[in-house]
């Protein structure tokens, strides 16, 4: 039996889950202070995925973040961080508090669902938080999480569920390491390689660290390609019997899921400013104005799936990522949501044709 605290890690809170430990565990072990927005941004954090399986409720699911955002942040700085799974959960556990044990603050990935200092009524794999601490007596780890600054107690079940569940997609103990405080590269060079590889990605519909078994009945498709999927099959994946819990979780996944708002895209934008006003990467004001653009449609997508969640009620209220998006028709709201798709799909289609070839 062991109990152990790193008393030393700022927790800072955050929209993303994942920029919000990056950032924190950055100043951690690097001493090096960045916004969330360049977090997010210098790991090439924005994408598009789109998921249709009948194994996972509700049957079609959307991402707005790319599966690889932290090990390609390190790389974009130069950072000495690394990640692995781990497939044994007895060992998963013991190599994590073996970390913490050699005051090492330690990555973590997780369904959101399981954890219980959390409220998650429905899935929501690779949430990332940091294990700071553990008790054996209590059975109880203590974990950093973005939504306050104190430490959260989580169940050592509830810990080991959240890591590798059985019931859906799987990180499988996924773990990452600061090896120590390095930062090789300069921020110039760095804004370059990160604005080019996520317009790259998305115009080549290229998502690493999601590939999936040829023999597992899924349908993954990234990027452009995949929004322009999702603009073309809406109206059908909404008029199946499932649709209305469907559009509950696509507006869950753009606005309230830890996105920052717009499926990460106001994020992106506030990102895109920073590069533009530090001269980084060739981004222009035209440029961030377009993301913002997309903001601005994501808010009007998010604001139509709820109202067909709903039964065809008028605006939602929630949709809070923009101001003044145009309400949704009660009568048509499928092809409303599909039109709000095609427009993101022409917007970011002409901007990260751009950028990929920007700096």
């Amino acid at each position: 039996m062991n109990s152990y605290m790193i008393e030393n890690y700022r927790n800072s809170v955050g929209q993303h889950c994942g920029s919000t430990a990056m950032r924190n565990l950055i100043r951690h072990y690097c001493g090096l202070e960045l916004s969330e927005p360049s977090v997010f941004g210098l790991g090439s954090g924005l994408h598009f995925m789109l998921v249709e399986s009948e194994l996972y409720a509700p049957g079609v699911l959307m991402f707005g973040r790319g599966a690889t955002m932290e090990v390609d942040l390190a790389d974009a700085l130069g950072l000495d961080y690394t990640e692995q799974m781990e497939f044994d959960d007895e060992k998963a556990w013991q190599v994590v508090r073996d970390e913490v044990l050699a005051g090492r603050p330690t990555m973590l990935s997780g369904d959101a669902l399981y954890l219980d200092y959390r409220d998650f009524k429905v899935h929501f794999p690779a949430h990332r938080f940091v294990l700071v601490g553990f008790d054996d007596a209590s059975r109880t780890a203590f974990v950093a999480d973005r939504i306050e600054e104190a430490v959260q107690p989580c169940a050592y079940a509830a810990l080991a569920a959240s890591r590798n569940p059985k019931d859906f997609i799987s990180t499988y103990n996924q773990w990452g390491r600061f090896h120590g405080g390095r930062v090789a590269k300069a921020l110039p060079e760095a804004y370059a390689l990160a604005v080019r590889r996520a317009a790259t990605r998305m115009i080549e519909n290229d998502a690493p660290g999601t590939s999936v078994p040829e023999d597992m009945p899924v349908i993954a498709t990234a990027g452009i390609a995949g929004l322009s999927r999702l603009a073309a099959q809406l109206p059908e994946f909404l008029a199946r019997p499932t649709g209305q819990a469907l559009a509950r979780y696509a507006a869950g996944c753009i606005e309230s899921f830890g996105t920052g708002g717009a499926n990460f895209r106001l994020m992106y934008a506030a990102f895109l400013q920073e590069a533009c006003e530090g001269g980084y990467a060739g981004v222009r004001s035209a440029d961030v104005e377009a993301m913002r653009e997309s903001a601005r449609l994501w808010g009007t997508l998010a604001e139509c799936l709820r109202a067909f969640a709903g039964g065809g009620a008028a605006a939602a209220s929630g949709a809070t990522s923009v101001t003044a998006a145009p309400t949704c028709a009660a009568g048509d709201i499928a092809a409303a949501a599909a039109a709000a798709v095609s427009g993101i799909r022409d917007t970011e289609e002409r901007l990260f044709e751009r950028l990929a070839c920007a700096g």
